[in-house]
């Protein structure tokens, strides 16, 4: 009899429950001996108490096994502190998504976005794309290290030590903002390496990694010399690079060409998105955050407030999601169980949402795939 796993709930903010209470359906289906543990997160705890990300959920994801993550609530600042909960008015709080921060707390350095297109469909941009996309999560212009207003401090060291921002160095700092792009040899090397070793496991035959060296050259250089140095540690597998920019067009143009994609953390999001519309939206888009001791898996759609509740989205991703979870747990029978049931009610066709042009509910579609389990 296997173990039983401590598997941390966080739905988040709207739908985020209506798929997480989808993904339980087929959890529970599966008979996966497991204890779900609630976590609160997303934006009504900031509102009520200033954190989107409370300390008791910080401790709560430091004693489970993984994590099952929903949706999260974004908005602009000033909306933002229009919500704050009276006892906050007037503090000087900042919103920063707790998704982010939980990456960089617990050192969730891989986000795994696996992007495969299921027999029939009907959103496929071809049929039999089955990419792989490896994004850097912690460090890049997702770091943190940001400036509203500039420090006088910051603008003439900048000066002093680059004559390009010599331009900006009479400019008053509340008169532009800055927003540091940060890569490291290790950052790089891990996630870079993260990607060929999942190549070389899986029978992958290339790995490409995504940059703009040519442009942004200390940061994107450094990401690809990285790149260089690591695949020569793996010779049975082709390594080629591409411009961001080009990446995109070659990727609509010939999704066939490719098979794993290794990239910092902006451009990752942005390549991940666009494979993820190719085989279906962010419907079918789901991501893993994995660490070397905690993972944390989640669709990679928002929270569309204006569907919470209502059961309308559809909730494959977040199910796609909890079939990573259960690889990550060791339990690959029932996560090919759920894949399989998944292609399986894609292909007959016969349940759909709204999305698929279908008129089926979120739970319905739940309950369906949970039956071919």
């Amino acid at each position: 009899m296997g173990r039983k796993y401590r598997i941390a709930w966080l739905p988040g903010d709207g739908v985020g429950n209506d798929v997480m209470e989808a993904a339980k359906i087929v959890l529970d289906r599966l008979g996966l001996d497991a204890e779900y543990l609630h976590g609160d997160i997303g934006w009504d705890f900031w509102c009520a108490e200033g954190d989107a990300f409370p300390p008791r959920t910080v401790e709560l994801l430091k004693n489970v096994d993984a994590a099952m993550f929903g949706a999260i609530t974004s908005k602009p600042v000033k909306e933002a502190e229009k919500e704050l909960a009276p006892a906050l008015q007037g503090k000087s709080l900042v919103y920063r998504s707790p998704i982010v921060r939980m990456r960089q707390l617990f050192d969730l350095y891989v986000c795994l976005r696996p992007c495969k297109a299921y027999a029939q469909n009907p959103l496929n941009y071809r049929e039999g794309i089955d990419l792989v996309v490896f994004r850097e999560n912690t460090e890049d212009l997702y770091a943190g290290v940001e400036f509203n207003t500039v420090p006088d401090r910051l603008r003439d060291t900048l000066a002093e030590l680059s004559p390009p921002f010599k331009a900006f160095k009479d400019l008053p700092g509340d008169q532009y903002a800055l927003s540091c792009k940060i890569n490291t040899k290790k950052g790089s090397e891990r996630i870079i390496r993260a990607a060929f070793e999942f190549a070389k496991k899986f029978g992958r035959k290339k790995v490409t990694v995504v940059h703009k060296a040519n442009v942004v050259r200390a940061t994107d250089g450094l990401f690809l010399e990285a790149a260089r140095r690591v695949a020569k540690d793996y010779p049975g597998i082709t390594m080629d690079d591409a411009n961001i920019d080009a990446m995109t067009m070659w990727l609509l143009k010939n999704p066939f060409n490719y098979d794993v994609l290794v990239a910092p953390n902006l451009y990752g999001d942005i390549v991940s998105d666009l494979c993820a519309q190719m085989v279906g939206g962010l419907g079918f888009g789901c991501s893993g955050n994995i660490g070397d001791k905690l993972a944390v898996f989640e669709p990679t759609h928002g929270s569309a407030p204006k569907y919470a509740g209502q059961y309308k989205v559809n909730p494959i991703a977040t199910i796609l999601a909890a079939k990573m979870m259960l690889d990550w747990l060791g339990e690959a029978d029932r996560a090919q169980r759920v894949e399989g049931a998944v292609a399986e009610v894609v292909r007959e066709g016969k349940v759909r949402t709204y999305d698929m042009g279908g008129a089926a509910t979120t739970l319905q579609m739940a309950e369906a795939i949970a039956a071919k389990v």
